[in-house]
């Protein structure tokens, strides 16, 4: 593995998922991996899991970890070719990034997308140049379009809470939320759903918040939440804004809230949801302290989600 970006990256889903539960049982077995290795964490974006569970998963191989706020303690960056800097940028990506290359042996990003720009955003134009001008392995801990680590951490957890000798049902359930908020995890989600193969896969949302196709080719899309739900195993629950208006917030959807009464005729379904979560606007308290809650379980496994990753191209880079 050279960067991790997209489920694009994973040679076997299957395999990388049973690496991730190798380490939950043994975190320290390859503690000399990392060893003399630098990680540099940079965030564009506040993060609270990613940030903790990306430096404990260094920590576990040895790794020397070092966080950078940049949009805190850094320089505004320029990201356009020939820009002409009299404006409030600072410096170039192409004279930062290089020096990140020089600094690390691998590079962990974060950064949200504008929702004003749909062609930069789905351009990933942040995450490619730091790629093209670091020169060393890149790992995504959110880009504009897709949040990988989280979506890893989900098929582990599905994995060790399905035991059943048959493909579960598993629903991405669109919610409200107070703001505009990405597509990012609801992309990412269902690309490596798609890509895992081993469930029957729907995606419900109201009519407007359909996702980009190449994210959800494969999953059947129903705009009734109730038909949706019917005999799911799992419901993951996660807002996104529309991608069609693009980062605009559609009004009267308030009633798509997951409640108990929503999963009554679900298969007594696991709920899922990659935190931080609107109580009672996304899902209600009932719900999420309820059994059938998976939300820590997900958040613990980001460790060996992202222990497992840095593991694969600290390993490429050995070979």
């Amino acid at each position: 593995m050279k960067n991790f970006i997209s489920v694009n990256d994973v040679a076997s889903i299957d395999a990388l998922v049973q690496k991730a539960i190798a380490y939950k049982a043994a975190p320290h077995k390859d503690k000399k991996l990392g060893a003399d290795k630098r990680v540099g964490l940079l965030f564009l974006n506040p993060s609270m899991r990613t940030r903790l569970s990306t430096q404990i998963a260094a920590q576990n191989l040895g790794m020397e970890s070092i966080v950078f706020n940049m949009d805190k303690d850094g320089w505004k960056l320029e990201f356009e070719d020939g820009a002409i800097m009299n404006g409030t940028s600072v410096e170039h990506i192409k004279d930062a990034a290089p020096i990140f290359g020089a600094y690390f042996d691998l590079l962990c990003i974060r950064t949200f997308p504008s929702l004003v720009n749909k062609q930069d955003d789905y351009n990933e134009v942040l995450v490619n140049q730091i790629i093209k001008y670091s020169g060393i392995p890149v790992i995504s801990l959110e880009s504009a379009t897709l949040h990988p680590l989280q979506s890893f951490a989900d098929v582990i957890s599905i994995t060790e809470s399905f035991k059943e000798q048959r493909k579960p049902k598993i629903v991405l359930t669109w919610a409200p939320h107070i703001k505009p908020i990405p597509q990012c995890v609801a992309n990412s989600f269902a690309q490596w759903i798609n890509a895992w193969g081993h469930a029957d896969f729907v995606i419900t949302h109201p009519e407007g918040y359909e996702l980009d196709t190449q994210f959800t080719e494969g999953a059947a899309i129903e705009h009734d939440q109730a038909t949706a739900l019917k005999d799911a195993d799992f419901v993951y629950v996660k807002n996104w804004s529309s991608f069609t208006d693009y980062g605009k917030v559609l009004p009267d959807n308030e009633h798509w809230m997951l409640t108990t009464g929503h999963l009554k005729d679900t298969n007594n379904a696991k709920v899922m949801h990659c935190l931080p979560v609107r109580r009672n606007v996304e899902l209600s308290d009932e719900v999420l302290d309820g059994p059938n809650s998976l939300v820590n379980l997900q958040a613990a496994n980001r460790v060996w989600a992202a222990q497992t990753v840095l593991a694969e191209i600290l390993t490429t880079q050995s070979n």
